[in-house]
């Protein structure tokens, strides 16, 4: 079983900068896919971030493309999400997850089909205007 712990929310102004991580538990986390997700309130879970077991492979969301940064540190167990340039529409709860197939993946596998099974409990983010 993986288990996945955000920290480094809070509440920033906008324009301000935050950054995320996601700690995970096991031995065989630099072979996982990892993904950052956000929900708003009221909104349905939407992707952010994704990259690949080598970190090699990003992408984003349009919405973040240029203001994000997903990274990971397989020595640590650890996938960060830098956040710069805030925006209230920024605000929601960022979620990590764990696809652990990912090193069966090819550098050319579309990171949009990732399968997720593990979640972290997410951490909040709030932008103020």
């Amino acid at each position: 079983q993986v288990q996945l712990v955000e920290s480094g929310g809070g509440l920033v102004q906008a324009g301000g900068s935050l950054r995320l991580s996601c700690a995970a538990s096991g031995r065989t986390f630099s072979s996982y896919a990892m993904g950052w997700f956000r929900q708003a309130p009221g909104k349905e879970r939407k992707f952010v971030a994704a990259i690949s077991w080598s970190g090699g492979v990003t992408y984003y969301a349009d919405s973040v493309k240029g203001r994000f940064t997903i990274a990971r540190d397989n020595a640590k167990n650890t996938v960060y999400l830098q956040m710069n340039s805030l925006k209230p529409e920024d605000t929601a709860v960022y979620s990590c997850a764990a696809d652990p197939r990912g090193a069966f993946y090819s550098s050319s596998y579309n990171p949009l089909d990732y399968e997720y099974h593990y979640w972290g409990q997410g951490t909040q983010v709030t932008v103020s205007s």
